[in-house]
């Protein structure tokens, strides 16, 4: 009797039949690693949104989303001779021991800092193993990620050698200092022609607020999240009481939007 195919063999034959020359599907087979990179990412991003949301039922889906992202990249790889699923999963095997000496081989970490200090040194040796000559303390951080993630990264790694602020009020003053001159970018009048100002200056205070969620210990794009969510919330609210009003939002001056804002938010708190 033929013994059941084990879950994840099944998705790697559905991959290939998906990519197969032969009766594939032409959407599938028409990708690569560029094209599917985009979807790889929103996966990602849905992963975190369940997870937010605390739906433990959605997460089971969206990890499944995002395990087949990996499976087509790996389908993509082993079909120009470069790597299979097998090779995925054992290079990750392969990481997971090698940096977690403390569990898996004779080192001793008490703490999380510790173990955290120690990964970091593995990469560093690692990263010099393959002939990285960068020796800054900024060094392999990925340049792929979320430019607000990789901000943050950046002055994590500039902290622990102890270029950073001692708390968050000098940071505050500073994120006053660079509104100030984005304020001042406005004040010339052009702003075509003051756009590359405006850029570097707008740049400047969203790395300052980067800066300050690190100290609050808030992590950016969850307080993002949040925020994009209240703000949804909220206009969504502002559309059914102008349509109870007989009245669609859109058009009406801002004066009465803003009302009807200040509606959606008191009913919101429960203010009626």
């Amino acid at each position: 009797m033929d013994r059941p195919k084990a879950p994840i063999d099944e998705l790697l034959e559905i991959m290939a039949r998906l990519r197969d020359p032969q009766g594939g599907c032409p959407w599938d087979l028409q990708q690569d690693f560029s094209t599917i990179a985009p979807y790889t990412i929103e996966e990602a991003y849905e992963v975190a949104d369940a997870i937010d949301r605390n739906d433990l039922d959605d997460l089971k889906g969206e990890l499944g989303d995002l395990l087949l992202q990996v499976v087509f990249h790996a389908q993509m790889a082993k079909e120009r001779g470069a790597f299979g699923f097998d090779d995925v999963v054992r290079s990750i095997s392969d990481k997971m021991l090698r940096r977690h000496p403390h569990v898996f081989g004779e080192a001793s970490r008490d703490d999380a800092a510790a173990v955290e200090e120690s990964w970091h040194a593995i990469k560093r040796a690692e990263r010099a193993a393959a002939g990285d000559e960068d020796a800054s303390a900024l060094a392999g951080i990925a340049r792929g990620l979320p430019e607000w993630q990789r901000a943050v990264k950046l002055q994590a790694r500039a902290a622990k050698t102890g270029f950073d602020w001692p708390g968050p009020e000098p940071v505050i003053a500073k994120l006053h200092e660079e509104i100030d001159e984005v304020r001042a970018e406005f004040a010339r009048g052009d702003v075509e022609a003051n756009r590359a100002r405006l850029e570097d200056e707008i740049g400047d205070v969203l790395f300052v607020c980067a800066n300050l969620a690190r100290h609050a210990k808030v992590d950016v794009g969850a307080a993002l999240r949040h925020a994009n969510a209240k703000f949804e919330r909220r206009f969504r609210a502002m559309e059914r009481l102008a349509e109870a009003d007989g009245r669609p939002l859109a058009g009406q001056p801002l004066e009465a939007q803003e009302a009807y804002w200040t509606r959606a938010k008191r009913i919101e708190r429960g203010e009626g």
